[in-house]
């Protein structure tokens, strides 16, 4: 199931090209696990193609899939925000061509030039509240009364 709650297209693009001068191309083979839940998170990523999984550690059983991200979309926030350190895991599905970057030096920059980070800052804010409305509409898919998604969902 992919969404559209972490694409970075809503960030000026003088901003955009200011990040993407942070990056460098990388490919995943299928199967490669990007981070892990709890590990310090020192670098993100632009996908560009290919599909990332996002999960979370269920103790005793394997990972539970939380959300599929796409081309375009953003993966990783838990770099810009102390103590750095992932809330979940990811995993390539299929091969993934993206941009990665280095956390430290963006957060530098960040630091540096106050429009820029306020830019960045903002388009994770919106990743993540993209991200946590798709999981409570999942959350009312799966355990709402019948039909609360739709419902819930056009009144946003």
């Amino acid at each position: 199931m992919s969404h559209s709650t972490g694409r970075i297209g809503r960030i000026p693009k003088e901003h955009l090209d200011r990040l993407m001068a942070f990056g460098r191309p990388v490919t995943f083979e299928s199967g490669t696990r990007l981070f892990e839940e709890g590990r310090p998170a020192r670098n993100f990523w632009l996908v560009e193609g290919g599909s990332v999984c996002l999960d979370v550690h269920v103790p005793g059983s394997h990972a539970a899939t939380v959300e599929t991200l796409g081309a375009g979309e953003l993966i990783g926030w838990s770099w810009l925000f102390p103590p750095y350190r992932w809330h979940l895991g990811a995993q390539a599905i299929g091969t993934v061509r993206a941009v990665e970057f280095d956390a430290g030096a963006v957060r530098a920059e960040c630091e540096r030039d106050t429009d820029f980070g306020r830019a960045i800052t903002l388009v994770c804010a919106q990743v993540i509240a993209g991200r946590l409305q798709a999981s409570r509409l999942r959350l009312l898919e799966l355990y709402g009364p019948l039909g609360s998604a739709e419902n819930d969902s056009a009144e946003s």
